[in-house]
């Protein structure tokens, strides 16, 4: 098994090394406009709303947490 690695345990030099290289990878990355990527992201989550448990809500018989005798003892 290998050590962890501690970055503040490096030397200066290795550290400007390493930036420099996440640098290098980042520059090559396709970026996009904000505001085009968050009217994508907004139109997805709104046309799949109508499927999100979350939104919708689980059906009792559906559900695995439900237990339909501790749901007795409540009403």
């Amino acid at each position: 098994k290998m050590p962890a690695l501690h970055i503040e345990d490096l030397p200066e030099k290795e550290k400007l090394k390493m930036e420099v290289e996440q640098l290098r990878k980042e520059v090559k990355l396709q970026r996009q406009q904000v505001s085009k990527c968050s009217e994508e992201i907004k139109n997805y989550i709104e046309e799949r709303s109508g499927e999100d448990p979350l939104v919708k809500g689980i059906p009792e018989d559906k559900n695995p947490l439900y237990k339909k005798k501790a749901a007795a003892l409540f009403h």
